[in-house]
This record gives C-alpha cells, sequence and structure tokens, in this order.
C-alpha cells in the first residue's frame, strides 16, 4: 500500500499543498469529493474559523488534510486498499481508476442477500434406492435372464413357407342363360375361410400327427434344456393342438383371399414335410369339398325332377280315368259338334214353325201340307230331345249345369296336366344344368408358393424378443413405481 505518512508541521510548513494532493491516490481523491457530509463539515469549519486559518497559514492546513485522507484511506475495504493504485501512466491508469470508481458504487449500493433456494440439495434417501433396486430387480434381472435364455439354451428353428388360395373356375352355359339358373356351388372366398378354419382343428393336426409323428419332431431341441420352445411329449392332442398354433403360423386375407403358411421346426427338412403334408391335405379337402357341393347340387336338381315327373304323371291318369269314366276324348270337341247339331235342328224347328203357321192361316184345316208340317215339326223336336239326351241334358234348366259340370272338371286336368308338364320341364333343365356344371366347374387349391427349404435358422428372433421383453418389463415397472407414489401421495 502506497499510504502517505503524515508529515510534521515543520516539514509540511516547506511542502506545496498541491503536490501534497497530487501525491495522494485518485481514488482517495474521488471518495473525498464523493463524500459530500464531509463538505458542509469542512465549510462550517472555515466559516467558523476564517480568521483563524489565515493565522495558521497552508502549512498546517496541508498537514490538517492529510490526516483526514489518512482517515478515510483506513476506513475503505481491504480490496480497496490492496488495489490501491500505483502512479500509471496513460492507458492502465485510467483504467485502473474506472475499476475503482466501479467498486465504490457498487459499495454504495444497498446489499441485497442473495435469493434462498426452496430445496435443499438433493440427497439420496431410502425410497430412492428402493425404487433404484426394484428396477435391478424386476427390468434389469428377468432382461439379463432372458438374454441368457435366448442366446444359451434356446434352439435354433427353421422356417419352411407356403403360399396358396382357393379358385373357382366357374362360367355360364346357354342353359343357365335361359333356365335362370347358376352359382350352384359356393364362392371362392367362403371356401377359403373353410379352408383356413380347417387348417388350424384338431383333425388336420391328427392326421399330420398320424403321419408324420409331430410330437417327436418338435421335439428334437431337447424338451429338458429348452422346455419353452419345444414339446414335451407324449402330452394329449389338446396339448399338441396348442404346440401347433405356435409352430404353424397362418396368416389369410380375407380380402384377397390369399393365405400364407410359415412351419417351424427344428430340422429344415422336417419343416418342408410338414408344410407339404399340410399342403396335400388341404388340396384333399377342397377337392371333397367341391365334390360335395357338386353332388348336392346334382341330387338337388334330381329330385326336383322326379317329382315334377310323378306330379305330371298323377295329371296325365287323371285325364284318362275322366276319359273313361265319361266316355269322352275330348269333352270340349265333342260338346262342341253336339251343340252345333242341337242348334241346326232349332232352327229347322223354328223354320218349320213359321211355315206351319203361315199355312194354316192361308188354308183349310184338312190340308194335307199341314199334316205333313206337323209330322216335320214332331221329327225335329224329336231329334233334339235325342241330341240333348246324348250331351248329357236332363231338362232345360239341369241340362246346363251338367254339361257346364263335365267340361269345366275337364279343363282343371287340363290345367293341372299343364302346371305338371311345365314343371317337368324346368326340372329336367336345371338337372342337366346341375350335370353340365359338376362336369365344367373346376374348384381347386391354388399354390403360388411352394414349400421352401430353409438354409438358415430364422427362429427364434433373440434381438426382436429380449427388446419386447425389456420393453414390456419397463412399462410394467413404470406403471408399478407411479402407483406406489400415487399411494404414497394419497396418505
Amino acid at each position: 500500500m502506497n499510504n502517505v505518512p503524515p508529515s510534521k508541521p515543520n516539514e509540511g510548513a516547506a511542502t506545496d499543498p498541491a503536490r501534497t494532493t497530487s501525491e495522494t491516490s485518485p481514488a482517495l481523491a474521488e471518495s473525498t469529493t464523493a463524500k459530500p457530509s464531509q463538505k458542509p463539515i469542512q465549510g462550517k469549519g472555515n466559516n467558523q474559523g476564517g480568521g483563524q486559518r489565515n493565522r495558521q497559514g497552508p502549512a498546517r492546513r496541508a498537514a490538517r488534510l492529510a490526516a483526514k485522507e489518512k482517515t478515510k484511506t483506513e476506513n475503505l475495504p481491504t480490496i480497496a486498499k490492496d488495489t490501491a493504485p500505483t502512479p500509471l501512466k496513460g492507458e492502465k491508469q485510467g483504467q485502473l481508476q474506472r475499476q475503482q470508481r466501479q467498486k465504490q458504487q457498487a459499495k454504495e449500493k444497498p446489499f441485497t442477500p442473495p435469493p434462498r433456494p426452496a430445496v435443499g440439495p438433493s440427497q439420496m434417501r431410502s425410497r430412492h434406492w428402493a425404487i433404484i433396486s426394484s428396477m435391478v430387480f424386476f427390468v434389469v434381472l428377468p432382461a439379463l435372464l432372458s438374454a441368457w435364455y435366448l442366446w444359451t439354451r434356446a434352439a435354433d428353428q427353421y422356417a419352411s413357407d407356403v403360399g396358396f388360395s382357393v379358385r373357382e373356375e366357374q362360367s355360364t352355359s346357354g342353359i343357365e342363360l335361359l333356365s335362370g339358373l347358376s352359382g350352384l356351388g359356393g364362392t371362392g372366398s367362403s371356401n377359403a375361410d373353410i379352408l383356413y378354419k380347417f387348417l388350424q382343428s384338431q383333425v388336420l393336426v391328427a392326421k399330420i400327427d398320424k403321419e408324420l409323428d409331430l410330437r417327436t419332431l418338435w421335439a428334437k431341441g431337447n424338451p429338458e434344456r429348452d422346455p419353452i420352445f419345444n414339446y414335451d411329449p407324449p402330452g394329449t392332442i389338446e396339448d399338441l393342438v396348442d404346440h401347433w398354433a405356435r409352430k404353424v403360423k397362418i396368416y389369410y386375407d380375407s380380402g384377397t383371399g390369399l393365405t400364407e403358411m410359415k412351419v417351424l421346426a427344428f430340422d429344415p427338412n422336417d419343416a418342408q414335410n410338414i408344410a407339404l403334408a399340410i399342403l396335400a391335405e388341404g388340396t384333399r379337402m377342397i377337392n371333397d369339398l367341391s365334390s360335395s357341393s357338386q353332388e348336392d347340387a346334382i341330387r338337388i336338381a334330381r329330385t326336383e325332377l322326379e317329382r315334377a315327373l310323378e306330379q305330371l304323371k298323377k295329371a296325365r291318369q287323371a285325364i284318362t280315368t275322366f276319359r273313361s269314366r265319361n266316355q269322352l276324348v275330348d269333352p270340349t270337341i265333342d260338346t262342341s259338334g253336339q251343340m252345333g247339331l242341337v242348334n241346326n235342328l232349332q232352327l229347322n224347328l223354328a223354320e218349320a214353325l213359321i211355315e206351319l203357321g203361315l199355312l194354316k192361316d192361308t188354308t183349310r184345316e184338312n190340308d194335307p201340307r199341314i199334316t205333313n208340317l206337323e209330322r216335320k215339326v214332331q221329327v225335329i223336336e224329336t231329334q233334339i230331345a235325342v241330341e240333348r239326351q246324348k250331351l248329357g241334358f236332363v231338362g232345360d234348366t239341369g241340362g246346363s249345369e251338367g254339361i257346364g259340370l263335365i267340361v269345366g272338371q275337364y279343363e282343371g286336368l287340363i290345367v293341372d296336366r299343364e302346371f305338371a308338364e311345365t314343371s317337368y320341364t324346368a326340372a329336367s333343365t336345371a338337372f342337366e344344368a346341375a350335370r353340365a356344371e359338376a362336369a365344367r366347374q373346376s374348384l381347386y387349391l391354388a399354390t403360388h408358393i411352394q414349400p421352401t427349404l430353409a438354409e438358415k435358422a430364422e427362429y427364434p428372433q433373440r434381438t426382436k424378443l429380449i427388446s419386447l421383453i425389456t420393453i414390456f418389463l419397463f412399462l410394467a415397472w413404470t406403471v408399478y413405481v407411479l402407483v406406489v407414489y400415487s399411494l404414497r401421495d394419497r396418505r
């Protein structure tokens, strides 16, 4: 610290006041000028003792001023004392003065304590260690255990892919266009749905197991070492069906009718053989389904034809019986002829009666012509009666009813026969259409991907499985922690 020591009065008398002021530090000078409270005190002293100051002289004023500056310098903070400037030149001296001025202004500002934090510094507590321990126990350890099992004990599996669809070749014949009969069999979409259910059925599993011994093929990976992906024989048929759903993966698109299947086994040849056996059984089922639908269509058409033929026979037998009973081949024709004869006789009778009436009016009563006309009238009337008797007329009232009944019965029989003939014709057409459809329609299983032979094991998908397991465990652990904290906050 470059503090100026107080000079003695005798030494101060010989010292120039201007030189003394310049030897003091600029900071002290600024501090002196920055305290307005001291200037009135100095002014007051100057006003009160103006005459004494004139008598003391410049030496004592300089000494008193130096003593006051020393006191102020001692009252400055340590930083100000430590950084008391030394006489510098140029730019460095100006920079130092600005720094000291800023420090002095900061000292004059009121002190504001820094805000205290709302909470104290974080520290690990028991519940935090419990959460970390639960994560390790429920997530990390199971994931590591799963990874160890997948990479050390799980056996490799080979996949055989196959793709197929149900196709139905169907066209419309001329007979169907005329009869309006078409689509006797089921659609390809419905047949594909049936096939999809059949591939998952216990019947198919039993057939394939009887043919290839699935229990042995799916136990080649050592069930004792790998109990998860291996089948543990012998087991029940229900156990085998459950394992079938894990080893035979079927993907069916109902929109397009395409079916893709992936068969897994511990040997690539076994996987291909199983896929071939499934494809063969599916083809056999589709063929049986097609044959069954065709046989049903033909059977229904044959039944309808036989029923129509029986009705036609009954209608014709009824007409024969009617003709035998009434001794008439066709009552409508016979009745028309007889009625025409009767009408002619009635016309002749009317003419004879008119002629007889005119003759009686113009001649004598004993005229022979009158006698002849009367005989003619009697003969005509007799013949009319005979003809009406042939027709079955029993008088003027009952005759009409009798002939009408006979004709009505005959016409009813004719209508029944015509209806039976029409039904027989339609049934015969339908039967012929069903036979043609059975011979022409082709429902088959079209294979667009033959069963493949794998060269590399694709399963189990270890990376995918361990990722899914880890994600699931982490989500379950997260839910557990959230539930625990929620219950803790509600207490």
